[in-house]
């Protein structure tokens, strides 16, 4: 995690400038929110203790868990400013909830953000959406996200429907999403947020789950959670993921993903891979491998 760290700068804030890159019409800088920490029954639950302990290592962690971080691409088209996913604010890890200092560290006012896409509703993915007050961060922008990650998050009837360890979640994507229903748009596979950026189903991970592909330069594709990780998830991909709410599709989805991404040669963002999080994907036997790009 040293990238994201500066002695005179709050943690996930870079001093010499964010990964910016041109994508078709889009122009992308990838920002921080910091970075989340997780164990490695979460990370890697069908890894062995050998396994679990050198992929540990290579990720900069220890036998308690491992730090992921958290790329936010923010897209500026002609007429847009949009942010994908707002990451947890204060609500989920005391190591995240930095975007808005980023965004005041490249000069942009989070009134200036004219879209959110969130790819699901999970606490380090919408958490950002409101002040301590309540009131929205974003006070200006237009809100999607997929029908089926509303409907699932915002069920009246959730505590008998959903295992116990979604409940918490479930709260908070509907303080989230609740403060800005008035301002948003459910979406389906095949919609555009602007001209050029299509939404993707990838289900699994949420059974909303969506992720987005950008035209121009062979295809850019914003995975999410998706794929959770550019080592764990890459070279392993028929291992779990210990926050997919529907494993099995997840893994599918995550399969094909990769697959397609591999055979057409497409570019990648990761929401938890290692800053900045692009790249390509190239087959490595039954696996892959990831390489900056």
């Amino acid at each position: 995690m040293a990238s994201l760290k500066n002695t005179e700068l709050p943690p996930g804030v870079l001093a010499h400038g964010f990964h910016k890159l041109t994508h078709g019409r889009f122009e992308i800088t990838v920002l921080s929110d910091g970075y989340i920490t997780l164990p490695p029954d979460i990370l890697m639950p069908d890894g062995s203790a050998e396994e679990r302990r050198k992929l540990l290592g290579r990720l900069g962690g220890n036998g308690e868990g491992a730090p992921l971080q958290t790329n936010i691409p923010l897209i500026r088209t002609e007429a847009d400013i949009i942010l994908v996913d707002v990451g947890a604010g204060m609500n989920f890890q005391p190591t995240d909830g930095r975007l808005i200092d980023n965004l005041i560290a490249i000069g942009l006012d989070p009134n200036s953000v004219t879209k959110v896409v969130l790819t699901h509703a999970h606490p380090d993915h919408s958490g950002g959406i409101t002040n301590a007050d309540g009131s929205p961060v974003f006070p200006n922008a237009h809100y999607y996200i997929s029908e089926m990650e509303w409907s699932f998050w915002t069920d009246p009837d959730f505590e008998t429907k959903m295992q116990d360890g979604l409940h918490e979640f479930a709260r908070g994507a509907q303080r989230d999403l609740g403060a800005v229903k008035d301002r948003l748009t459910m979406v389906r596979a095949g919609d555009e947020i602007v001209s050029g950026m299509a939404v993707i189903a990838t289900r699994g991970h949420t059974p909303g789950h969506i992720s987005l592909e950008l035209v121009g330069n062979g295809g850019l594709l914003i995975a999410g959670d998706i794929i959770p990780s550019n080592i764990v998830s890459f070279e392993n991909p028929r291992w779990h993921f210990g926050f997919d709410t529907e494993p099995e599709i997840a893994l599918a989805n995550r399969a094909s993903l990769l697959d397609r991404a591999a055979n057409d040669r497409l570019r990648m963002l990761g929401y938890h891979w290692t800053y900045p999080g692009v790249g390509y994907v190239e087959p490595r036997g039954t696996a892959y491998k990831f390489v900056e790009g």
